[in-house]
């Protein structure tokens, strides 16, 4: 029996590669979420931290004003976070639609290759099966006609 052979192997390893490539888009993305995430709690806890400290006795009042012009740059930069975190989720999401697409794809190439593999596997077999049939059924035979010859 020949070996299995898969036609569209070339196809199935395009869309692997296009799988791998979302996959790693996907995390890429996912990255910048995080950091920018992360930044975001960095800013909100300077912010606390200088909110908590603005009022603290001893300081005057143009220490005050300043602490108070801080407050507002770091709201000012938390809000710009804020959307450049909205616009990495986006950008997360839409990757992570295209790697669910992209596996998809693979799968279906990977199912067919599975099915074809079992028919052959199943060919395979019954030609064996075939093959042993003829093998006995000629040894009998030969048995028959060596046991007419011998008498």
């Amino acid at each position: 029996m020949k070996r299995f052979r898969f036609d569209l192997a070339k196809l199935l390893e395009l869309r692997e590669y296009r799988e791998r490539e979302a996959e790693l888009e996907l995390a890429r993305a996912m990255g910048e979420l995080s950091s920018i995430e992360s930044r975001i709690r960095a800013v909100a806890e300077e912010r606390t931290l200088v909110a908590a400290d603005r009022f603290r006795p001893g300081r005057s009042v143009a220490d005050m004003r300043s602490a108070e012009h801080y407050i507002l740059r770091l709201d000012r930069q938390k809000d710009q976070l804020i959307e450049a975190a909205a616009k990495a989720d986006l950008a997360a999401e839409a990757a992570r639609e295209a790697f669910i697409e992209a596996s998809r794809e693979k799968k279906v190439i990977e199912k067919l290759k599975e099915k074809r593999l079992a028919e052959h596997r199943k060919a395979a077999a019954a030609e064996e099966l075939k093959v042993l049939d003829d093998i006995s059924s000629g040894s009998a035979a030969r048995r028959s006609v060596g046991g007419s010859l011998s008498t």
